[in-house]
This record gives structure tokens, C-alpha cells and sequence, in this order.
């Protein structure tokens, strides 16, 4: 699968577009605005029939460039990079960082759009689709952009489990960035597959990540965290910079890419620090009577311990 890497150095697990999909996409497209330059150029010439040839002409040009130009821009520009074909087949124009296009893009894109797909009938589009390693055509290329698909089939492993309440927005302050996209994707199989794993197995993998993790991000795993719900919850943190960072808000690829159990945005109140020590008794951050309240008991699940996230709070 081919990721977007930000500014941050976060990737974003999108998957660029293959040429069929675009094709499919940029067909529908050209089917309405087509069809709407028909019907507009219909109506100008019968509107302009008692004008001279060289006004006929500029009216012409004027309604190509309007029609056929200048509305796919504005629509991509409107929508963020969600025309109808995209929309149809569930494509989506971005930026290289993984963020919503603008003005700019979409006009580059439209300008070398004309080239490349109406006066080449389509044939430099492809050919370019084809050589680049993320199906960009030149459009694409000038403009920074990027196709990616918004829906995402369901891996069959599943998703990551959520992370333990007890540790939810505790590496908000964690450094990221060191970390290879090869360790996110053991990980990431990891926690999907960990209930399929002998425990004693499953155990070992855990804490052989952690300390891969933990050594690339400069912070150790905390006494009394498992390693398996430190997996997670650095997980959900790097996904809740991706939707951040990308859309402002978790929606669009990012929630499809990872279905109904994408994270919710930071907590309204202020996380802990992760060097903050750990309560064994609440599993929430300790801190003295005179800088703030003790921290409330967490509930735990009624159907047992750690039935709820699929980890057990430390003892």
C-alpha cells in the first residue's frame, strides 16, 4: 500500500489511485461537461447567429474555456478535490502532505488537464499515470498533487483494537518522527492479529515492539503499561495526527481508511505528560492534592477486565 508522507514526517496510509479507477473518474467527468458544452454551445449560436464570423469565434472560445476549463477547476477547488467521476468511484485529489487542495492546484491541474487529456485524447495522461510510481499524470506532478482512494476495502485482519480509556491522549507530547513506516506495519499487524496469537507469543511480539518503539521515540515503556496497550495507544496518536494534520478533523480517507474504530480528536482537557508517574490503582496519572485534584477511579468493564478494549488494566 502506498503511503503519503507529511511535513511532519507522519504517513498517512492512503492508496494512490490506479489508472482504471482515474480513467473511469475522468470519463464521467468529461460525459457531463461535455454534454453541458453542447448545450451551451447550442445556445450561443443561436444567441450569436447575427454577429460576424470573429465574434462567433471568441464567443466560442470563451464558452470552450469557461465550459470544458474553467468549471472543472471551480468544482475541484469547491469541493477539495471531489469532482463527480471522483466522487462515483470514491477518488479524491490531495496535496503531497496528505491536505485538501486549493485554488492553485487546481488550476495547474486543469491548465495541463487540457493537454493531457482533451487535445491528446488522453493518451499523455496515461502514458505519464503509467511511468509514475503513484499514477500522478503531469497535472499532478506540476501541481503537487496527488489521487488517492477515499474508501478503502476492510483489511481481513481488522482493525487495531482501541487503546485502554487509562492511557487515552497520554503521548500527545511523543516525537514520532524517527519511527520507519516498516515498524507502523508490524505493529499495525500485530495488534490485528494479537487475539489470534498463543499468549505467551503474543507477549514476546508485544514487548519486542515496545522496545523497538520506545527506542526509536526516546521514551520507555512506563512500569505497570502493557507493552501491547503502549502499541496501541501510540497507534491511535499517530492516527490522530494524521486526521489533524491532513483534514483538520478525523473524517474523509483517513476515517475510511480505518472504518467505524477511527480515533476521536484530542480530549478537550489537557492530556498528561507521558513522564507523568502512573497510578496503579486508577491507571491515570498521579499528581499531588496541591497542584490539582486526585484523579478519579476508571471504571472498568462490567463483562470483566479489559473486555471492553481487549487490554487489562495494570493491577
Amino acid at each position: 500500500m502506498g503511503e503519503l508522507v507529511t511535513g511532519e514526517a507522519v504517513a498517512l496510509e492512503l492508496r494512490p489511485a490506479k489508472l482504471p479507477s482515474r480513467a473511469l473518474a475522468v470519463l464521467l467527468d468529461l460525459l457531463v461537461v461535455v454534454a453541458g458544452y453542447v448545450s451551451v454551445s447550442i445556445a450561443l449560436l443561436a444567441a450569436t447567429a447575427s454577429l460576424d464570423e470573429a465574434a462567433q469565434t471568441a464567443v466560442s472560445i470563451a464558452s470552450f474555456l469557461l465550459v470544458l476549463v474553467g468549471v472543472p477547476i471551480a468544482v475541484e477547488t469547491l469541493s477539495h478535490g471531489r469532482s463527480l467521476g471522483k466522487l462515483a468511484c470514491g477518488l479524491r485529489v490531495v496535496r503531497d502532505d496528505g491536505g485538501p487542495i486549493r485554488f492553485r492546484h487546481a488550476l495547474v491541474r486543469g491548465a495541463l488537464g487540457v493537454v493531457e487529456i482533451l487535445l491528446t485524447a488522453g493518451v499523455v495522461a496515461c502514458v505519464a499515470s503509467l511511468v509514475s510510481a503513484r499514477g500522478r499524470r503531469l497535472g499532478d506532478v506540476f501541481a503537487g498533487t496527488l489521487v488517492v482512494r477515499e474508501r478503502v476495502p476492510v483489511a481481513r485482519n481488522g482493525f487495531p483494537p482501541p487503546p485502554p480509556p487509562w492511557l487515552a491522549g497520554r503521548f500527545s507530547g511523543l516525537d514520532l518522527s524517527a519511527v520507519p513506516d516498516g515498524l507502523w506495519l508490524e505493529i499495525r499487524q500485530y495488534l490485528g492479529r494479537m487475539d489470534q496469537l498463543d499468549p505467551q507469543v503474543g507477549r514476546t511480539v508485544a514487548e519486542r515492539l515496545a522496545g523497538d518503539l520506545a527506542a526509536r521515540t526516546g521514551a520507555p515503556v512506563q512500569p505497570g503499561v502493557p507493552a501491547a496497550a503502549f502499541l496501541a495507544a501510540v497507534v491511535q496518536e499517530r492516527r490522530d495526527r494524521e486526521a489533524r494534520r491532513a483534514f483538520g478533523a478525523v473524517g474523509g480517507p483517513v476515517a475510511d481508511a480505518y472504518g467505524p474504530s477511527a480515533p476521536a480528536l484530542a480530549p478537550a482537557a489537557v492530556p498528561a505528560p507521558y513522564n507523568a508517574p502512573v497510578s496503579p490503582d486508577h491507571g491515570a496519572p498521579a499528581s499531588p492534592s496541591s497542584v490539582a485534584p486526585p484523579v478519579p477511579p476508571v471504571s472498568r468493564p462490567s463483562g470483566g477486565e479489559g473486555s471492553a478494549t481487549g487490554f487489562v488494566p495494570p493491577a
